[in-house]
């Protein structure tokens, strides 16, 4: 049975062309910046991305205009490693402030929201004040929200600092909090002024962040871009270790196409939902193990398999493209295991996505690499099918690959 089609082709055609590849650490300097419009009801707003852009972020936002003050907000682990370049990028005067708190996924909640409201009070921040977050898409995400909120709305700076927050999260006004319920289930949609995105703030993320952090860049080359999808499968291991020109490619390539559909969707009535491809698991996983077993971008890997899956049971993805699929995915690296829980505890949570309308599971399936569309009455037992044999199955090809190389 094929499931009914419900939102447009996502495909999207641009090309760039890259220079010989050398190591991404040395010679940022002279990597050239790019300036990329989003389209929002707010007002259009730039996410500046190159090398070299941090140290040029007090230029770009005083281009926004006049501040009381200035207050970044981070967590302990981020500020340590990046502080410095982001505080002298800023200029941060005696005016400003820094506040942090826990950046785990755990930890994105209403708690944490209160948390720095409270202290953007008592550092006095007024409504003239700007609130600049940095960090990954837990800060981008509590940060947001928190800016959205705090005295009706004061304006918001990202400069994200893990490859998912340059590449996805900081980029189409999404801000949220998760509730035990589900992700993401509080929030609003509040577009920044500005995103900063530079590769020389990704220099010290761990192995396992950065490896998270390529699962959503597979994403959108899946739902938007072939071509992508072939370097990404020609060159991966290059991109793995951290290839300078790979990522120089690869960064502004995958804002070009999360600008493109949020601009023509921002607030996810139809379009946009194509980015959710694999996220109705992932979420549903992250939720079932308390946010604590999965980064994000290993539950969108496991999400991404089981989606190409149950496209392939549907007759709508072709089983070449399946395999394609995996095999890029199972390239980053051993994922953490999926969760021993009955197929009805994921299911119960996958009902608390925001995708689900009146009840009913709504799916962001392939019909060939490149182009995704989201349906609804998929069976639900094929849904079941599949989150029976996908772990199965990936397991299966583990030890069978481990038994040829060993």
């Amino acid at each position: 049975m094929v499931a009914r089609r419900n939102s447009a082709n996502a495909k999207c055609r641009l090309t760039m062309r890259c220079k010989r590849a050398m190591c991404y650490i040395q010679n940022v300097s002279s990597m050239k910046i790019k300036r990329i419009a989003v389209k929002s009801a707010a007002g259009p707003y730039f996410v500046v991305s190159g090398s070299g852009v941090i140290r040029r972020a007090a230029r770009e936002v005083a281009a926004l205009g006049r501040f009381s003050t200035v207050h970044v907000i981070s967590s302990p682990k981020v500020w340590r490693a990046v502080g410095k370049l982001v505080h002298r990028g800023l200029r941060l005067s005696k005016n400003s402030s820094v506040h942090l708190f826990d950046d785990a996924e755990s930890a994105k909640s209403l708690r944490s929201v209160e948390q720095i409201a409270r202290s953007l009070s008592r550092a006095r921040a007024d409504r003239m004040s700007l609130v600049v977050a940095v960090g990954g898409g837990v800060i981008g995400d509590v940060a947001g929200f928190a800016a959205s909120a705090y005295l009706r709305g004061v304006k918001l700076v990202h400069v994200p600092t893990t490859l998912v927050a340059q590449v996805d999260s900081s980029i189409g006004g999404k801000t949220g909090v998760n509730l035990p319920e589900g992700k993401n289930l509080i929030g609003a949609f509040y577009p920044p002024q500005l995103v900063l995105t530079d590769p020389q703030l990704l220099r010290t993320l761990s192995d396992r962040e950065f490896r998270g952090g390529l699962a959503e860049v597979i994403k959108h080359a899946v739902i938007a871009d072939a071509p992508m999808f072939a370097m990404l499968e020609k060159d991966m291991e290059k991109i793995l270790r951290r290839d300078r020109q790979a990522l120089g490619f690869l960064i502004p390539r995958n804002v070009q196409i999360k600008a493109r559909i949020v601009s023509r969707d921002e607030r996810e009535s139809g379009f946009r939902e194509v980015l959710n491809f694999g996220h109705t698991l992932a979420h549903a996983l992250e939720s079932v193990t308390k946010y604590r077993r999965y980064q994000h971008g290993e539950a969108v890997a496991w999400g991404m398999m089981a989606a190409a899956f149950l496209g392939h049971e549907l007759g709508l993805t072709p089983a070449d493209d399946v395999s394609r699929i995996v095999a890029l995915i199972r390239r980053l690296g051993s994922l953490p295991a999926w969760p021993r829980v009955p197929v009805t505890t994921l299911l119960d949570a996958m009902r608390s996505d925001k995708k689900v309308r009146s009840g009913v599971l709504r799916f962001v399936l392939l019909p060939r690499i490149g182009e995704a569309r989201s349906y609804d009455t998929v069976p639900l037992h094929v849904v079941e099918r599949v989150l029976h044999f996908t772990p199965r199955l990936i397991a299966a090809s583990e030890n069978h690959l481990g038994r040829r190389h060993g």
